[in-house]
């Protein structure tokens, strides 16, 4: 039985502890927060009408298979899981709305909508996609991986020619999609790692297939509840929880990990470490690493936030509704340009759960997300009440006016992620998924391991759940 640390309780460290935990472990959380979930993070209002409650990170629950392993592996149940059908309502610039749905029946919803050139175009690719993401999972997205082990492995010639390294997602849209609707559609999943469809590489098509294969799933009463329920299984496995610590440095002794140094000074020993931190806040401030941070400055792309309460009821809204803008390229340019700034025509995401565990009766708790340079980069406290009307106005221009049936707002930036999570920038993904892999979760200290969005196998629920996964597996039984 090792003693093992992990510092921080989101998903990652959480899904990490449960694991060890129930491997026999001793096993003790530090989150500098009062609360736990890291970026699955949450928001409650009271009003006169009732209360609502809203999901303030991810809202798309993907890959339920991930989480049923880890809950079976660590004693059992499971979550309740909503299948969402659309799992997106697309709605372009002409007016088009496209509906997203599980396998066959997205290419059929495209045939209906976009024609059977187009269909047949987005079956083409679907087929390539299966392949690309047999390919990542069998190699990249459950095995540890660092850039030496990649290129050492032994890839079939159909997996490369699938994978295409060197293209990006953006060359592969244009190339196989002759509709440029279905092009915007496929340069958004770029956005799922953070990065600019223009440089992400071609192997992200692997997502969009992980989506539509397996399904979108909603978890009622919000997705916040995962970390309620990863939570409930770390207590129950004896894992010593402590909320409202921070972590000011990992202590080390010759080349391994000792412990942990509290903000007040104390010394925890441990035999293990895991950081379920950003890879940059842990080469650059939990254990210095000047020449591994530097290759972490590029920052993913952040998120604005609008949460509305909203009276009455809205037709023509899914569960989730993208609203895309006639210049995508702006967007992207704003963001990731030389000279980042608010987008002034954004693509809008819009979630509006039809569960009365999180809205009173007779109204609606949006959340709004806008694509967003990281804090530093742009001052988000000092524009925020501008670009939040901003974002009003475009959803008005865009068919749905809701400023005079708003109850209340509430703005979040990358600031206050930033503020919540201590993640650099406020950066949802941690680095710009620009390159095939992310950090290694093995640290070049013995005894170190990191979990989470910002390292291997990437952002999203499911692929930090892999990550602990992966830690655990390296750091083996009790």
């Amino acid at each position: 039985m090792a003693a093992v640390i992990v510092v921080g309780a989101g998903v990652g460290g959480l899904s990490a502890a449960a694991r060890l935990a129930a491997a026999g472990h001793r096993v003790t959380v530090f989150e500098q927060a009062e609360v736990v979930g890291g970026k699955l993070g949450r928001y409650e209002r009271a009003t006169g009408a009732g209360t609502f409650r809203f999901d303030t990170g991810p809202s798309l629950f993907t890959l339920p298979q991930v989480a049923a392993e880890l809950f079976a592996t660590t004693g059992g149940g499971g979550l309740d899981l909503v299948p969402l059908d659309p799992i997106v309502r697309h709605r372009f610039p002409d007016g088009t709305v496209l509906d997203s749905a599980p396998g066959e029946r997205f290419a059929e919803r495209i045939a209906e909508t976009l024609g059977a050139d187009a269909a047949a175009d987005w079956r083409r690719l679907w087929r390539r996609a299966g392949r690309v993401w047999e390919a990542s999972w069998r190699h990249v997205l459950t095995s540890p991986v660092d850039p030496v082990r990649v290129a050492g492995l032994a890839w079939r010639l159909g997996d490369l020619a699938a994978i295409a390294p060197g293209r990006t997602l953006r060359g592969l849209g244009r190339t196989h999609l002759r509709d440029p609707r279905l092009r915007v559609l496929l340069d958004r999943y770029a956005t799922y790692t953070g990065a600019d469809p223009r440089r992400a590489p071609a192997a992200l098509l692997a997502i969009p297939y992980a989506e539509l294969a397996f399904g979108g799933w909603y978890l009622r009463g919000g997705l916040g509840t995962l970390a309620d329920a990863l939570l409930e299984r770390c207590v129950s496995l004896g894992v010593d929880v402590r909320t409202g610590t921070a972590v000011r440095s990992i202590a080390v002794e010759g080349s391994r990990a000792a412990g942990v140094v509290l903000d007040g000074g104390t010394v925890v020993p441990a035999d293990v470490v895991v950081a379920n931190a950003d890879a940059l806040q842990v080469y650059r401030d939990l254990l210095p690493a000047p020449r591994r941070a530097r290759r972490l400055h590029a920052r993913s792309l952040g998120g604005f936030v609008l949460l509305l309460g909203v009276r009455g009821r809205t037709p023509g809204l899914a569960h989730h509704t993208v609203l895309f803008p006639r210049d995508y390229d702006a967007e992207f340019d704003a963001i990731f340009g030389t000279a980042p700034s608010p987008v002034a025509d954004p693509t809008v995401f819009v979630t509006v759960a039809d569960d009365p565990l999180v809205r009173p009766e007779g109204y609606e708790a949006w959340f709004v997300l806008v694509n967003a340079a990281p804090q530093g980069p742009v001052d988000w406290p000092s524009v925020a009440p501008g670009h939040a009307d901003r974002v009003l106005e475009v959803l008005a221009a865009r068919g749905f006016d809701v400023r005079e049936r708003l109850l209340f707002r509430e703005v979040r930036t990358p600031a206050d992620l930033e503020a919540a999570t201590l993640s650099p920038g406020g950066a949802i993904y941690g680095t710009a998924g620009h390159g095939l892999l992310r950090p290694p979760n093995r640290a070049p200290v013995r005894g170190l391991f990191l979990v989470g969005g910002s390292v291997h196998p990437g952002g999203g629920l499911p692929l930090v759940m892999l990550s602990a996964k992966i830690v655990a597996d390296l750091i083996g039984a009790g």
